[in-house]
């Protein structure tokens, strides 16, 4: 059965997301099928009729992820927004899905699951370059961005550096968030290859968005 078929199943989705709880409360490598079916508390049966095995459970788990993923941001209306809005809602997914990441995991990923894990990660690496691409060449064509913009490029360089983000002492100053450094990381990308017009409207939005922020944490 085609996988995104199966993960529109609505038992096995809730399935994927008991496992996802589990796996961070007792890490990936601490639990084989027969633990994961008991905590469920579901029969090994069940678990196989959807899982032929670990790896393909964790293979799943990947594709649920990309799944949620895009369901967020159909959810954003990205076709109504000009490039740069469309940068700043989909950096907001991001920041989000960074500030949540679990390093213990990503190690026992990389680890034990190499092939599954590097498979999914240039997947993904090669969607975020396809997007950005995308997006500069919208940003150029409403004069937003420099048309001397060297789309491949710069795109490449933005994912090499959402990539390094995550690396160990990626930031040599101390007390700076991953956050922080995301968002600076973001407005250089934003100010390298904005034209004045495309500067002076990433300003206003970026007041409105503070402000809005403001008013959130004092509610």
């Amino acid at each position: 059965m085609d996988d995104e078929l199966v993960l529109n199943d609505p038992k096995l989705r809730a399935i994927l997301d008991r496992v996802i709880e589990l796996f961070y409360e007792f890490g990936i490598r601490n639990l084989n099928m027969d633990d994961i079916s008991r905590k469920l508390k579901i029969s090994k049966k069940t678990l196989y009729q959807y899982f032929k095995s670990k790896e393909d459970l964790i293979e799943k788990l990947f594709y649920y992820d990309e799944m949620k993923w895009s369901e967020k941001l159909s959810k954003c209306k990205l076709d109504d927004l000009n490039a740069i809005d469309i940068l700043i809602q989909v950096s907001i997914l991001v920041a989000d899905e960074m500030s949540r990441l679990n390093t213990q995991l990503k190690f026992e990923l990389k680890k034990y699951y190499e092939p599954i894990f590097n498979q999914f990660i240039l997947k993904k690496h090669n969607h975020i370059f396809n997007r950005i691409s995308m997006n500069i060449q919208k940003g150029i064509s409403e004069g937003l961005y420099r048309p001397d913009v060297n789309v491949e490029l710069t795109a490449g360089l933005y994912v090499r550096n959402l990539v390094e983000m995550h690396e160990k002492d990626y930031c040599m100053v101390e007390n700076i968030t991953s956050d922080q450094v995301f968002e600076a990381m973001f407005e250089n990308h934003i100010r390298a290859i904005s034209t004045a017009k495309g500067i002076e409207y990433f300003e206003k939005r970026k007041s409105e968005i503070k402000q809005n922020n403001k008013n959130i944490s004092n509610q």
